[in-house]
Parts: structure tokens; C-alpha cells; sequence
């Protein structure tokens, strides 16, 4: 591919190393290359303002000057629609602006390495992977839905209650910021959210969701019992699981080995909702890459009483776990990001 038909991508990083290191892996490509870098926000934004077009955006979270946090409100304000992705640390002030940068239309964030240099081929990968996600074809051809053969059967088995069982990856904290701050703070119902995360950031998601929202949000722990009126996002790093002892529902988390580099898995929730006690549940799948919680949804479709919700393509970030339970024939009803709350209130009901 010429140069002229490459793909233009713009680095911000206070890192000489970083912006060095990142050049190198994107000019190697056939597809991409750097046409400018910047050592903070405001020097990326002279790069923006050229006759240069930018496709796509590196951004490191803290920098001198100006973070990323600052300039992504400043191209929000500007209409600098361009797909950028984050690189933030695990520490707690780069966790809540990493959040905070996903929320103003970041597209994901990788973790720094430790130690670029030992880990790069790891490194590369996510890259690639990274440019992937921001390249995302526009012309995709539609999706066919599987009609279901015939209406899911309603079970009549003795159970409590309803539940809403949330998973989303890519894109996954801005679209959960169109549906939780939503809900009411009597809804009928608890919710779990699998969000794909690692440690350290879901902890920052909660605390955000939990200080825009009518309702409870906070991170899952290890032995909470569930309540109506309350959301659990399920803690980075570790499976989520619901047990059913003693006449309550409580959450278990668990450190087995990631599942396609997933931890935690959706599909594990929504298996461990099959020895629950609610009656009904709410099945709710966002945006995000892959195709986690298809087969977690249709095993306990086959068990119990199940609404399953997915996210339209027009409206997802990355249309890939909603167009797999669309394809799969799960989905009792495709919806825009901005419908997805009433559903939920329409089909749980308030306390």
C-alpha cells in the first residue's frame, strides 16, 4: 500500500520512548502510519489543527501541560471526532481519568507495561489490536437475525423476583453511562455488570456510575447479597458468580485461569444463573469486541424464564457480542443505546 493511501495516526505521549517505541510498531504496518507526535495535549492539538488529517489517536493519560482528559474536552467541544485510545497506569488518579477519558468518547485504553522492552511482543499485539478496534469497517454488511423457531416457553417453576444481567467490552463504560444513571433507585431488580476490565479500574467505573446515578453502584466483593435497587459491576480481575445459599443470593468471585483473555467472563455469570432462584432474568448485551455471553445466555435460556436485550449496531462502539446474540437468536428485542434503560424499568418494574 502507498504511503499516500496510509492511515494517519497521531501519538501523545511525554514518553520520548513511548512515542519512539509506538512509531516504530505503526510504520512497520501496511495500513498505518505516524504523522505526528506531540508531548502533551496542547502540543496535539496544533497537530489536529493542521491540514494534515488525523485517523486515529494515542493518548497517554497524564501528561505535562495538558492531559488527555483536557484535550478530549477540548475536541468534544471542537467536533474533533477522531477514534483515540488511551494508555493509562494502574495507579488510582490515571484509573478514575481513564474512566473519565472512556465517558468523553475515548474508544478503549491499554495498560502501560512495566517494562516496554521485555514485553513487547505482547505490547505489539495490543497495538495492532487497538488499531483494529478504531478501524472498524463502516461498510459491514447487515446482520441477518436468526428467527427463533418458536417462542421461548415460559417456565412456571417456583422462583423470586427478577435480575438484570448486564455484559459489555469495548465501549462498554460510555454505553453503561446511557443506561445505569437511568434506572431508579427502587427498580424491582438487582444488576450485575460484567464489563471487561482489569484491576485496579473497576473500582474507578463504579465510583463514577455510583455518583451520577439515581441508583447504588458500587464494585462487587466477595460475598455481597444481593439487593434489589442495586448495581454490581463485577471486579476487574476476577470471575463473577452468583450462589444461591440460605435463601439469599450472594456474589462469588474467583481467580480461575482468563478465558480468551477474559477475566472477568461474562458467560461464567450468566452459567451461574441457572441455579438461581429468580424467576425472570433480564439479559442485557452492550458493545464490546468477540463474543462472550452468547453462550452463557442460550445454556440458561434453556432453563429458565429469560428477556434478552441487545444493543443495535448503529449504536455500539464495536458490534460484536450484541450481533453474535443477534445472529444466535437470542434476542427478544434490538435496541438503540438511549432505549435500553425503559426496557429494563418497563419489563422489572419498580419496588
Amino acid at each position: 500500500m502507498k504511503d499516500n493511501m496510509k492511515k494517519n495516526v497521531l501519538i501523545v505521549d511525554d514518553s520520548a520512548l513511548m512515542r519512539r517505541v509506538l512509531s516504530d510498531i505503526i510504520n512497520r504496518t501496511e495500513q498505518y502510519q505516524v504523522a505526528g507526535t506531540a508531548a502533551n495535549g496542547l502540543e496535539a492539538l496544533d497537530v489536529l489543527h493542521r491540514s494534515t488529517p488525523i485517523h486515529f489517536i494515542f493518548l497517554d493519560i497524564n501528561m505535562p501541560k495538558m492531559g488527555a482528559v483536557e484535550m478530549l474536552k477540548v475536541m468534544k467541544r471542537e467536533k474533533l471526532d477522531i477514534p483515540t485510545v488511551v494508555f493509562s497506569t494502574v495507579a488510582e488518579r490515571s484509573s478514575a481519568e481513564t474512566i473519565e477519558a472512556l465517558s468523553l468518547g475515548a474508544v478503549d485504553f491499554l495498560k502501560k507495561p512495566d517494562n516496554m522492552l521485555v514485553k513487547m511482543d505482547s505490547f505489539r499485539k495490543k497495538i495492532f489490536n487497538a488499531l483494529s478496534i478504531m478501524d472498524r469497517s463502516e461498510d459491514e454488511p447487515p446482520v441477518i437475525v436468526k428467527e427463533r423457531v418458536q417462542k421461548r416457553e415460559r417456565r412456571n417453576h417456583m422462583g423470586r423476583g427478577r435480575l438484570v444481567a448486564i455484559a459489555c467490552s469495548t465501549g462498554g463504560p460510555r454505553a453503561l453511562q446511557e443506561v445505569v444513571p437511568y434506572l431508579p433507585s427502587n427498580l424491582d431488580a438487582p444488576v450485575l455488570i460484567v464489563q471487561h476490565m482489569p484491576e485496579g479500574f473497576t473500582a474507578s467505573l463504579a465510583s463514577r456510575l455510583n455518583d451520577i446515578s439515581m441508583i447504588a453502584v458500587k464494585e462487587a466483593a466477595e460475598g455481597d447479597v444481593m439487593e434489589n435497587g442495586k448495581v454490581y459491576i463485577a471486579k476487574g480481575g476476577s470471575h463473577m458468580r452468583v450462589a444461591h445459599e440460605h435463601g439469599q443470593h450472594v456474589i462469588r468471585l474467583g481467580q480461575e485461569p482468563p478465558v480468551n483473555g477474559l477475566r472477568p467472563y461474562a458467560n461464567y455469570m450468566y452459567e451461574s444463573l441457572v441455579q438461581s432462584d429468580y424467576y425472570e432474568i433480564i439479559c442485557v448485551v452492550l458493545t464490546g469486541m468477540g463474543a462472550d455471553g452468547t453462550k452463557g445466555i442460550g445454556m440458561l435460556s434453556q432453563e429458565k424464564n429469560v428477556y434478552v436485550i441487545s444493543q443495535d449496531r448503529e449504536t455500539s462502539t464495536v458490534y460484536g457480542m450484541p450481533k453474535m446474540i443477534a445472529q444466535s437468536g437470542l434476542s427478544d428485542e434490538i435496541l438503540s443505546l438511549n432505549k435500553i434503560a425503559k426496557a429494563i424499568i418497563n419489563i422489572t418494574g419498580v419496588c
